[in-house]
């Protein structure tokens, strides 16, 4: 089976030593994903659960779309959030975007992320048919 590594480019990577997504054959690993922009600040960073989720997926789209997947392929996600009393405003974004193609969803609350004002970290598990 062939292993391709993908990186974002992004400082954390070089830190822990990972990459940001891994495709075993045609099964394709998006590790855990938050919404820091480019230049390092995250976006929906006001305490806004909804535009995190949303960034965060298009930013998993992007990775699997490097890896010749795409949001269809999507098997699994599992959200780590920070505050479960905000699970109404992902759940509404995870809606938004995965609503008919209805992937395995986890949801688990957490102590906490890197930053402080980071609300939601997303794993994601793809399939190419």
């Amino acid at each position: 089976m062939e292993i391709k590594k993908f990186s974002s480019g992004g400082k954390w990577e070089d830190i822990f030593g990972y990459s940001r997504t891994v495709k075993a054959g045609n099964r394709i690993m998006v590790t855990g994903t938050t919404a820091v922009d480019p230049s390092g600040v995250v976006i929906g960073g006001d305490g806004d659960a909804y535009h995190q989720t949303i960034y965060i997926f298009q930013k998993i789209k992007k990775y699997l779309e490097d890896a010749g997947a795409s949001l269809e392929n999507v098997v699994w996600n599992r959200m780590f959030v920070t505050d479960i009393t905000k699970w109404e405003d992902i759940a509404r974004a995870h809606s938004e975007i995965f609503g008919k193609i209805r992937p395995c969803a986890t949801m688990v609350e957490i102590k906490g992320l890197i930053l402080p004002e980071m609300l939601i970290e997303i794993e994601t598990e793809a399939v190419i048919p």
